[in-house]
């Protein structure tokens, strides 16, 4: 992740949240690596939910976070599953 978008995103976040808050997070990932983005959340509860034709997978995730460094760290954790996106 580049450095200036981790620093605008950083902004955002301290801007629209105040920390600690309940962030969500939403990603798409290829059927078959949503355990890979479920394992970033141990202890919490996710929705899953299959695209039309199956080839992929929303997981959704509502994750009590202390700051806006912990959620920047669960996007560049995520960003190393290959096929992710992230909403």
């Amino acid at each position: 992740m580049q450095a200036d978008w981790v620093q605008s995103l950083k902004e955002k976040l301290d801007q629209s949240h105040a920390w600690p808050d309940l962030y969500t997070f939403k990603f798409i990932v290829p059927a078959g690596k949503e355990k890979q983005v479920t394992e970033l959340f141990p202890n919490h509860s996710y929705t899953q939910r299959p695209s039309k034709h199956g080839k992929y997978i929303s997981v959704t995730v509502q994750a009590m976070m202390q700051s806006s460094d912990a959620v920047i760290e669960i996007y560049q954790s995520a960003s190393k599953i290959e096929g992710i996106v992230a909403l």
